[in-house]
């Protein structure tokens, strides 16, 4: 079975509320695709949940970067266990929380959460790409492209549909820290690329998604 890797952003399984029409339609769609012989590895990122937590409690005292983190990866931690519950029937009975865990799962779909301080959920999704022999890391978020520049600041910036991994890296820089919002995390692309990974970064259509995993045109940034 071809095993794909996506990395599943929080902003998108709760951006304000638990999205539970996302996850409804998430379920039916991994559904149909393993049955049609895909397995998933799926890692779950913090979102809104995980800045709220940071947030608060930077307001009360001033924090490490190792305790913003822990903050961070126990949000993961919950958005992970809310997916494998929805996906109980079809997924592994635990939350992996090591990507270097030797797990040869027998069920059609793994789910993954944060690990430790300093390790974001793309790099873990990097490292969990790496150890099963997956090539390609497809990540969801609310971001439907890499732009050419920041379109938040530069109105005119304009979507990508391909980029070099060098390319990229001198867009985003080489560090990650707590909450970093780039399109993929810096020193996860660094690995991706030294491990010969594809990433594909798409927005929360699902109907992409799936054009995407049949091989169909689809909207979203190639970078490799």
């Amino acid at each position: 079975m071809e095993t794909v890797v996506i990395s599943l952003g929080g902003s998108v399984l709760a951006p304000a509320v638990i999205d539970y029409e996302f996850l409804k339609k998430f379920r039916a769609l991994l559904l149909k695709l393993t049955k049609e012989g895909k397995k998933f590895i799926i890692i779950c990122g913090g979102g809104k949940t995980a800045r709220e937590y940071m947030v608060a409690a930077s307001k009360v005292v001033r924090l490490a970067d190792e305790d913003l983190d822990w903050l961070g990866i126990h949000a993961t931690r919950l958005n992970a266990h809310l997916l494998r519950t929805i996906l109980r029937d079809i997924a592994h009975k635990r939350v992996i929380r090591n990507p270097n865990e030797k797990i040869d799962f027998k069920e059609k779909v793994l789910i993954a959460a944060g690990w430790k301080p300093g390790w974001s959920t793309d790099h873990v999704a990097v490292l969990l790409a790496k150890n099963h022999g997956a090539k390609t890391v497809i990540n969801i978020s609310n971001v439907d492209n890499v732009y050419d520049r920041d379109p938040l600041n530069f109105p005119g910036a304009k979507p990508l549909d391909k980029i070099s991994w060098k390319d990229f890296r001198k867009m985003v820089g080489d560090k990650w820290s707590p909450g970093l919002n780039t399109p993929f995390d810096p020193v996860a692309s660094k690995k991706a690329e030294k491990f010969g990974l594809k990433v594909v970064i798409m927005g929360k259509e699902l109907a992409n998604l799936e054009k995407f995993l049949l091989g169909k045109p689809f909207k979203g940034t190639i970078i490799d």
